[in-house]
Formats: C-alpha cells, structure tokens, sequence
C-alpha cells in the first residue's frame, strides 16, 4: 500500500496553527493530541505561508491570523476554522459560509480565559494607580518611599462590556471596595451557583446611551467590549474628553477598540491620567511608538488570557474537536458563530 493510500486509509486529521504569535497554544494541543490521538496531525506555520498551505488542511485555528475570502476559497478540504479564545474579528465569517465551512469559538466561562483576563485588568489597574514605571524608577535611582500611589478602595469603575469578562471582573474588584458601572447591550439576568445573578455586582447598569454619562463618573475605564464594526475606534476623542480629567483606561480586549490619535493626543494633554492596555493597534507594537514614551502608560504583550490554566484548558477544548472531526462524531465544547 502506498504511504498515500495508508494515510487515507486511517483517516489522518491535519490541523493548522496560524503564525508564531501565541505559541503556547499549539504546543500545549500538540501536546495534548499526542496523548489522546496520534491520528491527527499538528502544524504550525508562518503567517505568510498560510494562504499557500491552508488547501492541506482539515480544520485551522486562526490566533492572530487574517482570513479573508482569498486565502478562505483556496481551503478546499477545510471543515472548521475556530480561534483559540472567543475573538473571531479577523475571519470573513461569510466567506467560510460560503465555501461550506463552520466557524466557531471557545466560550471563556468555563476555560478559565475569562477569569484570566479579568486578573489582566486588575494587574493593569493596580499598576497604574501604584505608578509602576515610577516605582522602577525608583528603585533604580535607590529612592526609598516614592512615587506616592493610589488605592482602588473608594474608586468608581466603568466596565465597557459586561459579558462574561466583565462579570469575572466585577466579582474580583467587590473585595477592593470599589463602586461598579457597567454596560450591556441586553441585560438578560444570569443566575450564579449562589442564586443570586451576575447583575448583582453591578452598582449602575447601562447601554451604550450611558457610556458618556459613565465616563465622566467614573476613575478607571475597563475595556471589555467584542470588536466589530460598531465597536471599532469607538473609544476616541468625544468619549475620552467625557472622561475625568486624570482617570485611568485600561483595555484587556482589542486593540481597535481604541482610536490611536485620540489616545495619544489626550495622553500629550495630560486629561488622560493613565493608560493600561494588554493589546495594541498593531502588535507586535512598535517599541519606539510615541504611547510608549509616557511614564504612566502599560503595556503587555496581549497576554491576559495567556496563562497555564486557561491555555490548557482550551488545548483540551481544541484537541476534543479534532478528535471528535476526525472521528467524525458531533462537534462539542464550542460555539458556532455561522
């Protein structure tokens, strides 16, 4: 038999892991399949080669990747292309449709990326009060005592998003004392396994109607929102300049949520008191970009959700997939989008 006909005959699933960007995540399900099955194949490869090799593939997890209806018409044997985690903006969902092909996410609730990304914000949000780069600062020059922080005890936070990060969020700031303000699109009561509901922490609910109004009430701005078309920039000039002249922005969620310019022009003016962000406007960001030159700016490399636990889990959540695909049984553990 040939080694052709070999591997058609044991059903071999490839899976294709988009770019080098996130590499934990096809480590940890590569490793996770090698356990569990053999069968199924795990590559990654660089972003600039995808569209020459996605043809080859049974599923694929974008990560970083943008797939547009070009590179989607030329995945001939694909049957799922998911991402690891729950944001899909770079996938032409129509196109995929189109050609026949599911597309999905991992819901962050139970994966424990949710409540990842809520210690990302809370991270941020600490270290700009404190005044991290300060305080190395400091340390560098052997001052003993400065720079003179803040505390989150008393402050007013303002939750763009509360879906389930935002309720992740929410719950861990309630020990800090802090008034909670938050938005939603539709606020539908989940219960918690307490009884009461995931609105209950939330000291003032709103929608989009309200961000302004939230704005200018609260200290720090938590950024939580799913980007789309009507999300995108949607933190600019006239949403800023409602803000509290010194309160802090954090964004835990997409870059693109933020307008570039309008950040940095309130930065340069000084109205913006901080700004903490775990995702950027293009990344890997430019580590000379004029936002970097300011003491009161953090940045991390888009890693809120990347930690051992979550990462785990959603390799396990991958790997069940491919298995389930290459067995050809019901897809489970995720959440079609088309």
């Amino acid at each position: 038999m040939s080694g052709e006909a070999a591997e058609t005959s044991i059903n071999r699933l490839r899976l294709l892991f988009c770019g080098p960007h996130f590499a934990a995540a096809d480590i940890y399900t590569r490793e996770y399949l090698q356990a569990h099955c053999p069968l199924i194949q795990v590559d990654s490869v660089p972003l600039d080669d995808v569209a020459r090799v996605i043809g080859n593939y049974d599923m694929c997890v974008v990560k970083s990747m943008r797939l547009n209806s070009t590179i989607i018409s030329r995945a001939t044997k694909m049957k799922l292309i998911m991402q690891y985690g729950v944001g899909l903006e770079g996938v032409d969902i129509h196109a995929a449709t189109t050609h026949g092909i599911k597309v999905a996410k991992i819901p962050s609730a139970k994966t424990g990326n949710a409540a990842s990304c809520a210690e990302m914000a809370i991270y941020l949000m600490l270290g700009l009060l404190r005044k991290q780069n300060d305080m190395q600062t400091s340390v560098k020059k052997q001052i003993v005592g400065q720079p003179v922080g803040e505390t989150l005890l008393g402050k007013t936070v303002f939750i763009m998003g509360y879906g389930d990060i935002g309720f992740q969020l929410a719950k861990r700031l309630r020990p800090f004392g802090v008034k909670v303000l938050a938005t939603k699109r539709n606020w539908i009561p989940t219960l918690q396994s307490n009884g009461g509901t995931h609105d209950d922490l939330v000291d003032e609910k709103g929608g989009l109607e309200d961000f302004h109004r939230f704005a200018q009430a609260a200290d720090i701005v938590v950024c939580c929102l799913a980007m789309n078309s009507e999300t995108a920039g949607i933190v600019n000039k006239s949403f800023m300049s409602s803000m509290k002249k010194g309160a802090h922005l954090v964004n835990i969620a997409r870059g693109g949520l933020l307008n570039y310019k309008d950040v940095l022009y309130h930065l340069k003016s000084g109205h913006l008191g901080g700004l903490g962000i775990d995702v950027a406007w293009t990344e890997p960001l430019d580590p000379d970009d004029p936002v970097l030159k300011f003491p009161n700016v953090i940045l991390t490399p888009h890693v809120a959700g990347v930690t051992e636990f979550s990462y785990r889990s959603m390799a396990k959540v991958v790997g069940n997939v491919a298995i389930q695909l290459q067995e050809g049984a019901p897809l489970t553990g995720i959440e079609f989008v088309n």
